[in-house]
């Protein structure tokens, strides 16, 4: 068997793995929350698809490829395949949008909040063994049955505990303490499923690994994160300026108060609108002023 190494650069990768999936894990809980507060129909589905895409993408599968980039085996190359790479992203995205779906667009009952957590879970192992088909080594890589079937307790235990978070958590605090148990769960399971590798190498020298450096994979990896990142927040803002100016009918003027000698109750004299009569009597001074009248 040959020497295997997880941690290749130290503490960084576990670290930054666990920094991600709790900003992750932070940014879908508060979207269910926001889920929970609108009703259902549009504006849930946009939100619980928020969530979908930070818990399932950067909680799960970006934390997962961040902790494989730790893996390295003494004397062979390590290699990835990019299109078992996206295939592993698409489950985890699959996985968690069937489970967020499943408990939030409804009111869910405990049965079916198990249910969803068994079929998440599920889909996050799958998730994790499709990342693994796409490493290439010079050898074959060995599974060990006990820390497997370990690993997919924590899985299921772990989904189902995230998607009861994301059914009942509310307000800063609790959110961040269920967010840093979700990263715990999302680490924990990697690194167990990681604990049963072994690889057997091929010591004839035939043996052709193929696929992409590792390095080529994070410049893209990287890349697609950020752009992810940016969409996911600037929906979400506008998602919440919508949320928040919605219902709100035209805005009406109101006219101020009138303020002068009738605001003082000293009304102005009426005005008539009476037509003058001929045939009335002309007052002297009114026929003096007449008379003066330049015609």
């Amino acid at each position: 068997m040959a020497e295997v190494h997880h941690f290749t650069h130290g503490w960084l990768n576990p670290g930054f793995a666990y920094a991600v999936s709790v900003i992750g894990a932070l940014i879908g809980l508060y979207c269910t929350g926001r889920a929970r507060a609108v009703p259902a129909g549009a504006p849930r589905v946009k939100w619980l698809t928020i969530a979908t895409v930070a818990i399932g993408g950067a909680a799960v599968w970006l934390a997962h490829f961040t902790a494989m980039l730790g893996f390295d085996v003494v004397d062979s190359p390590v290699r990835y395949s990019p299109a078992l790479t996206a295939a592993s992203l698409a489950l985890s995205l699959g996985a968690v949008g069937v489970g967020l779906f499943l408990v939030g667009y409804r009111e869910p009952s405990t049965a079916q909040i198990l249910r969803a957590g068994g079929v998440t879970g599920a889909g996050l192992l799958g998730m994790h063994f499709t990342g693994m088909a796409a490493v290439d080594v010079a050898g074959e890589i060995t599974y060990g049955p006990k820390l497997v079937a370990l690993s997919a307790l924590i899985a299921v235990v772990a989904a189902t505990a995230a998607l009861w978070f994301s059914t009942t958590v509310d307000g800063r605090l609790p959110i961040a303490g269920a967010s840093a148990l979700m990263a715990a769960g999302v680490c924990g399971m990697h690194y167990t499923a990681m604990a049963a590798v072994g690889v057997e190498l091929d010591r004839t020298g035939l043996s052709v690994v193929e696929g992409v450096r590792p390095l080529a994979l994070i410049v893209a990896v990287a890349l697609v994160a950020a752009v992810t990142m940016t969409v996911m927040a600037t929906v979400a803002l506008q998602a919440m300026t919508t949320e928040e100016f919605a219902g709100d009918g035209p805005a009406t003027v109101t006219e101020p108060e009138p303020v002068g000698l009738a605001a003082a109750g000293f009304a102005a004299p009426a005005m008539t609108t009476d037509p003058i009569r001929l045939d009335m009597p002309i007052t002297p001074g009114l026929r003096r002023r007449e008379a003066r009248a330049p015609y």
